[in-house]
């Protein structure tokens, strides 16, 4: 058994050089916040929130729900992402019932993002986004902001500034979305000087 042995010793640490360098720069500067394993809406698949991260284009994380009054703002959250996801935005929504407005099971909410809404940008399984049991994610950005007060509440990370906007805040022709057109226009810049 023996050389087994040996052989083992040898080929793990190899084995664990290659995956230490699978990682992009980005998302080894990737803030421990975002290092968040979550499975995707109504998937098996899950994701690492650090691999959306570049640390020099913007996320937008949203809490989502199916039946709130602002749901239409799926529809134009993923014109915003249409919008501009070719110059790096990222949109990562959360549908979460910690506010009484999800639908229970992940099959509907996934219906209302997909099909009614036909939304294209990752969103996660159901996640309490306020509160002692709020996911590590939405602990931190209501520490860094506020918490959200209601459903659709976005927050705007870019680098280390991070950004909360209201419900009320719509995704087009707002604040917000001068917000990430500026971000995106001085992070397309800054790689001429």
């Amino acid at each position: 058994m023996k050389p087994l042995t040996i052989f083992s010793n040898l080929l793990i640490p190899s084995i664990l050089a290659l995956t230490a360098t699978w990682a992009t720069a980005d998302e080894a500067s990737c803030p421990d916040y975002l290092n968040a394993e979550l499975r995707r809406l109504h998937s098996k698949e899950t994701a690492n929130l650090c691999s959306f991260f570049k640390s020099d284009k913007p996320i937008l994380v949203v809490n989502t729900a199916s039946n709130c009054g602002y749901t239409g703002q799926f529809g134009d959250l993923e014109k915003l992402y249409q919008k501009y996801k070719d110059q790096g935005l990222v949109i990562l929504g959360f549908p979460s019932n910690s506010f009484n407005q999800e639908e229970k099971s992940e099959e509907a909410t996934a219906t209302v993002c997909f099909k009614n809404f036909g939304v294209t940008f990752p969103m996660f399984e159901h996640v309490d986004v306020k509160g002692k049991n709020a996911h590590p994610l939405f602990k931190y950005l209501a520490q860094k902001t506020e918490e959200p007060a209601w459903n659709f509440n976005k927050y705007l990370i870019d680098g280390g500034e991070i950004t909360h906007f209201g419900s009320k805040e719509k995704p087009l022709e707002s604040n917000l979305e001068k917000k990430i057109s500026a971000s995106l226009n001085h992070s397309h810049h800054s790689h001429h000087h």
